[in-house]
This record gives structure tokens, sequence and C-alpha cells, in this order.
């Protein structure tokens, strides 16, 4: 626009006007600056986004990102040689990733946008690196730096900001926070015992952080190409040729027994965009509920005429009903997979327990004193007892009851709902302690044969007590 300028007022000026002349000569110098420093690579981030998102060769691009290579990331490496072990080869593999995405950044600065097939060839190198990664921490589960090894795992796709526009920089605070999930646990393990291990856990997320920063600071919007770059597909690595034709009967058992794929260019098919869900099926008129209310009604679309034949999934074989159990082993009652069961009666002893497991619609009277009972996993089963020396539990049931006759001197409930406690005259002034369970109603007697009933609170506020330097909890103000 500059150049059009000039050209134009050139044509218009006459001997006569010196001073438009004057005005001619400088424009001319000021687009003789702007041709040079476009040419060195020096123009502001804005001139560079406005000339077509262009890269200059080697600029801020690569020399941001040189920064973190030779900066937090070689930090990291050298505390990885120093904890040693599954940390040092997987850091390796890091150091490998890094190196792909400069090579990467390489050629961006000195190439235009390729397409799709192109960027996914360019990207090959990152992908595998980041996949390596990961695979080896799936094949290390049982190693003692699992924690270590998945605070890498989980933050080293970052490196996929080259795909995401046009926020990059977001996309890495997610994987950082992933990351930061397991190097939590790091610093949590050992910041009383090795040093070594924390820091180690907090350069990694150095090395995410300042990732993010570069990002957002050149590459705010998407990854920047170089608008007046020559093709990138000249940079990019040659594909391996093509295996030879195998017969097809040998071809597939081979392609039978291979194992599944265990990791997918997640970077090329991100780049794809729109395009990403071409491989879906289509999806035939007849098979569309909303055109066709008769499917609709059965819930149902049919998928194909060829009759299927039944067979046994081990889910199934697994959800098969266990025999019921009703028997005194040694000094514990054991009442388990009880069904619509009203008639179980249980003559009891001070030094025995009770324990009721997988129980449903059924009915369990205690007679006598016992030491504990425990109803676990139980659904609308109730539990009558006249006194219990410790205390009675309700652990992962649903829509149970349990009533005291006599006295018991502790009411524990953990992870059930609905459930319903008449307490007696004699221990009203029992123990309640309860835990991630909800609906929980306490009945309190009022001497007539009637009941009180009290709901448990299952809302909580949790605030700083500055002065006390402690978190202070309290019912929640709808609740109280």
């Amino acid at each position: 626009a500059v150049f059009s300028v000039c050209a134009c007022v050139k044509e218009k000026a006459s001997p006569a006007m010196s001073d438009i002349s004057s005005l001619v000569s400088r424009l001319e110098q000021v687009a003789s600056r702007l041709e040079g420093l476009a040419a060195k690579g020096t123009v502001g981030g804005a001139a560079a986004a406005a000339a077509g998102s262009a890269a200059p060769a080697g600029g801020a691009s690569l020399e941001g990102f040189d920064e973190i290579v030779n900066g937090s990331l070689a930090h990291f490496l050298t505390l990885s040689n120093t904890l040693g072990g599954d940390v040092a080869t997987q850091a390796a593999m890091v150091q490998k990733a890094f190196a792909a995405q400069r090579a990467f950044l390489a050629v961006a600065a000195v190439s235009k946008q390729p397409d799709q097939a192109t960027l996914g060839n360019l990207l090959k190198d990152t992908s595998d690196a980041i996949a390596e990664i990961q695979s080896f921490r799936e094949k290390q589960r049982k190693s003692t730096q699992f924690n270590q090894l998945s605070t890498v795992s989980e933050g080293i796709p970052a490196l996929g900001w080259v795909t995401m526009a046009p926020k990059p920089a977001p996309f890495i605070k997610e994987m950082s926070d992933a990351g930061q999930f397991y190097s939590n646990r790091v610093i949590k393990d050992f910041k009383e015992s090795d040093q070594n291990q924390v820091n180690w856990a907090k350069s990694f997320v150095a090395v995410l952080t300042e990732l993010h920063d570069y990002v957002r600071k050149v590459h705010t919007t998407g990854l920047v190409w170089n608008a007046k770059g020559g093709d990138a597909a000249s940079a990019a690595p040659a594909p391996a040729p093509a295996a030879a034709a195998k017969p097809a009967a040998a071809a597939a058992p081979a392609a039978a027994a291979s194992p599944a794929r265990p990791a997918v260019n997640f970077l090329a098919e991100l780049s794809k965009g729109g395009d990403v869900t071409s491989g879906l099926k289509k999806v035939d008129k007849s098979q569309m509920t909303h055109k066709n209310p008769e499917l609709r009604a059965s819930s149902v679309v049919k998928a194909s005429d060829t009759p299927v034949a039944e067979r046994t999934t081990p889910a199934a074989t697994a959800a098969a009903k266990k025999p019921p159990v009703f028997e005194l082993q040694g000094k514990k009652w054991v009442v388990e997979h009880q069904e619509n069961n009203k008639d179980i009666v249980i003559e009891g002893d001070m030094k025995q327990t009770v324990y009721i497991y997988k129980c449903t619609g059924t009915t369990v009277q205690i007679k006598g004193k016992v030491n504990s009972i425990v109803v676990d996993g139980c659904k609308k089963t109730a539990v009558v007892f006249e006194e219990c020396v410790a205390s009675v539990e309700a652990i992962n049931c649903v829509s149970v009851q349990i009533q005291v006759l006599k006295r018991v001197a502790t009411v524990s409930i953990d992870k059930t709902d609905g459930i319903q406690v008449y307490l007696a005259p004699d221990c009203i002034d029992a123990e309640i302690i309860t835990a991630k369970s909800s609906e929980m109603n306490i009945s309190i007697p009022k001497g007539d044969g009637e009941f009180t009933e009290c709901a448990v609170p299952e809302q909580f506020k949790t605030k700083w007590d500055a002065k006390a330097k402690k978190l202070v909890t309290t019912l929640n103000d709808v609740i109280a």
C-alpha cells in the first residue's frame, strides 16, 4: 500500500509542486527502510501478521524455542540423569521429541503453510516421539518411578500445540495441568526425604510453563508459517518404501496376528480440521429415529438382517447369582446373598460379630448382645438388633433400615445412599459418624412410641480462618 501511494503521487506531481515532490522523496525513503527490515526478518509481530503471518528464517520462532531447549529443558535433562533409572530413559525420549519439534519449526520458518497430507508427514517425527514416551510409561506401571513417568507422559502432548489454532497456549496449559497432577504427588512423597525429586518435578513444570509463554508471545493465534517461503513438501522426509505384495492367503493371517496399533498419529489427525470426521459411517435415512417413529417406539435400530449367534460373555457369567449363605463361622455370623428373606433370626453372643453382605429385600433380626454389626453392599434390607457393644456400620448400601432396641455406642455410615436409623431411648446419645453418604435420617424416640425424624446434613461450607490459620467447616446456611 505504501509503494502504491508513492507511485500515484509521483504521477500527479508537477514541477511547480516542490513540496509534494519532497513528500514523495520522504515516502520513498520510508518504503526502502521497510523493505530492508522485512528482508532482515526484524519486522514486529503485528507487521508480520499483517503481511500474511510470515515467519523469518531463524528469527524469533527458533530463537525463543532454543532458549527453552538450552535453558529449562537442559536443566530438566540434567536432573533426570541424576535420578537415573526409568526417568533417565524417558528423559532421552523427551529430548528427542523437542529436537523433532525444533526441526519442524525450522521448516515452518522458511515454508508456506502446506496441505494436510504434507503437514502430517512433517509432524510424524514429533508424533512418534510423543507416542514412544507414552508407551514407555504404560509398559512401566510396576516401576517405583511411575509417578515421575506419568508426569512427563501426561504433559508431553503439549508439543501438539502446533496443530491448535487459534488458541495454542491454552492447550499447553491444559496439558501442563494434567502432568502437574502427578508432579504434585512426587513433591508430596519426597518433600521431606529427597530434594532432587522435588527439584525434578518442578523442572518439568518449568519447561511447559516456558513453552506456554513462548507460544503465547510468538505464535499467539497458531503456528506462524512464512507466507513468502518455499514449498514445505521439499523439506518433508521421504515416505518409507512400500512393502512387497504378499499373497492374499498369507496376508490375512499376518493381519490377524498383528497387535493393535499402540498409538495413533494424533498430531496428524488433529491437523485434518474438518476432515477428521471423514471416516465416520454414513447413517441411512431408514436408520434415523427422528424420521422413523416406529424406531423411536422400539428404541432399536436394525443393523443387519443377518442372524447373529448368541454367545455367553464373561460379564454374564460373573453376574450369575451366588448361593445364599447363613451360618456361624467361628465367632462371626455370616449372612450373604439373601434375597427377599424375612425370616433370618440370629441368637447372638457378646463375643460374636455379624456380617451381612449383598442382601436384597431381606430382614435380619439379632437377639441378645453382639460385639459388632456390619451391613455391606445391601439393598432394601432391614436390620433389627437388641444390643451392640462396639458399633453398627452401613457400607456401600442403598435404602436400608437399622433399628436399635436397647443400646449401641456408635452408628457408622459410609458410602451409603438412603438409610433410616431408629434409636432406642437408652442410646439417644450414640455417636453418628457419616462419610460420602446421602439421604440419611435418624429417628429419635419421643417417649410415647412415636419418633422424631431428623435429617443428617450433607452440605458443608469451608472457609479459611486467617486468625486461627486453619480451615473452618460449618453447615451450609440452607441446611442449617
